[in-house]
């Protein structure tokens, strides 16, 4: 671990230091600040923490300027052509893409743990019919530590991944009650004879008196979204996951966090937002209006699905999920859908302009994600609660790897204090 000499003034003094330089398998190098308090008395001031590396992981690694995503060191490209959701989740909780074997042995585990406690479906009359699919999730899933007595000394390796195996095969039939609750219809229970994707299709969309055929293209399309969603790194849910499961808490309350936290519209619900800017829009004759109230700052009208917070070149999800889109639409004979059309033509347009190329504007995976998601018969309420599903695997990957870091420790962010100085309670009588 090389030093890295630091100089820095304190109350306008020259002062001097070594911190260890911390070097990754790829990406930045990392400075070590944690001697940084104790030998100066000094904080470190990192708001959203934008140039704080948080931890040490293995699961994820993105390259926002090369348009770069990786789980396990294998492209996002080659994971969304070639293997199953059900295969990706077995990588990044097991850092490892299954054989035939491992993969069966999985899925059997992902099927004895699918069905919910008949008293957790009770829960669901508890919340109003019109309740968000999200606030309902939330509620159910926290509410699962209750049901697991067995599960109580997560030190053991195997109550670990038997925790993050319940909550991954849990989260499609949590999802999709959340949604059969809201229209009156009674759930369908998990057919394990169908994978991951087509089992949350019949889930949600099935009736129990009928039978339902899964339409084997948008099993695949779900399959895909499910995958481009799995993990990202240490955004703002996984951290918040991660930082629970620092204070000793249940998964089971660790991933309602992070489901909490994904609700935010500026985490989850962007490609809702997107949907609703092409609606605004309205036709292809209004993006030359829509691309110059966009550049105006004292206009609130944004491109939504433009750029991204840590990608500044095109994001690699974006590609794939531009394609299966346009396959699922043909499929259903939608190619003339005008929402498509509007979408289409506003990328051709933002990429050819200066000012979205010098800021680095791309479409990004939300962009295209909620027309397809909508083609397919979501409803729009029900899009980030596919995110929470697609996200538990990288939540419980990075829960699991947080559990087996012995040098990590409770998390206890430090702040730059901006209020009173010392004064005292003058009561006159």
């Amino acid at each position: 671990m090389p030093e890295h000499d630091v100089t820095f003034t304190i109350d306008g003094k020259p002062a001097s230091g070594q911190l260890p330089l911390l070097q990754g398998s790829e990406g930045p190098a990392a400075i070590d600040i944690r001697s940084l308090y104790q030998q100066h008395g000094l904080l470190t001031f990192d708001p959203g923490f934008k140039s704080t590396a948080s931890c040490k992981s293995a699961i994820t690694y993105i390259d926002g300027d090369q348009g770069i995503l990786r789980y396990r060191g294998y492209p996002i490209e080659e994971l969304a052509q070639s293997c199953s959701f059900t295969e990706v989740t077995h990588l990044l909780m097991h850092g490892e893409i299954p054989d035939n074997t491992q993969l069966a042995a999985f899925n059997d585990t992902i099927h004895a743990h699918n069905l919910l406690h008949e008293q957790v479906i009770s829960f669901y009359r508890g919340f109003r019919r019109d309740a968000h699919p999200m606030a309902v999730m939330v509620g159910v899933v926290g509410a699962l530590s209750a049901f697991y007595q067995d599960l109580q000394d997560y030190s053991k390796p195997e109550q670990q991944m038997k925790a993050a195996i319940r909550l991954f095969a849990k989260m499609p039939t949590i999802a999709a009650a959340s949604y059969t609750y809201s229209i009156g219809r009674p759930a369908r229970y998990p057919d394990n004879r169908l994978d991951y994707a087509g089992n949350l299709l019949q889930m949600m969309f099935g009736k129990p008196n009928e039978p339902y055929e899964v339409d084997p293209v948008i099993a695949k399309a779900l399959d895909l979204i499910l995958i481009l969603h799995a993990d990202h790194e240490q955004n703002a849910s996984t951290s918040t996951v991660r930082m629970a499961a620092s204070s000793g808490a249940n998964p089971f309350a660790c991933i309602a966090s992070g489901i909490a936290t994904l609700w935010g519209p500026a985490h989850g619900g962007a490609n809702e937002a997107v949907l609703n800017m092409l609606e605004e829009i309205g036709s292809i004759e209004n993006i030359p209006n829509a691309i110059k109230r966009a550049k105006d700052r004292n206009d609130p009208f944004r491109l939504m699905g433009f750029g991204h917070r840590v990608y500044k070149n095109y994001d690699p999800r974006s590609a794939i999920i531009r394609d299966m889109t346009r396959s699922v639409l043909k499929h259903l004979n939608m190619e003339d859908e005008p929402l498509l059309a509007i979408a289409l033509e506003l990328e051709r347009v933002a990429l050819s302009d200066d000012y979205f190329i010098e800021k680095k504007l791309y479409p990004n995976v939300d962009f295209y994600s909620g027309i397809l998601l909508s083609a397919m018969g979501f409803p729009r309420r029900m899009f980030t609660a596919l995110f929470a599903v697609a996200r538990t695997s990288g939540w419980v990957s990075h829960w699991l790897e947080l559990k087996n870091d012995t040098t990590h420790g409770i998390d206890r962010p430090r702040q730059l204090y901006t209020g009173s100085t010392l004064r005292h309670v003058n009561r006159t009588e």
